[in-house]
């Protein structure tokens, strides 16, 4: 398992672990980042930060620190 924060552009993965508490990860279920869930890195701004994801059918834009939170598995196919 490895942090979504160092996934490059267009890599994908499955959520594995969502870590955090209280209000945090609780933002980050309601987003959709739940175990199983497919993510797909879009792209990075140009500074690196934040990051522009697909979950799910939608475009969410997550700092790099709180995608450090969120455990991934590669897809083989990224």
């Amino acid at each position: 398992m490895i942090p979504l924060s160092e996934f490059k552009e267009g890599e994908r993965g499955l959520i594995a672990r969502v870590n955090g508490r209280g209000r945090f990860r609780k933002r980050l279920q309601e987003m959709g980042f739940i175990k199983g869930a497919e993510v797909f890195v879009e792209k990075y701004a140009p500074l690196r930060d934040p990051m522009e994801l697909v979950l799910k059918g939608y475009h969410v834009s997550l700092r790099v620190e709180e995608a450090a939170q969120i455990m991934m598995e590669k897809l083989e196919n990224s």
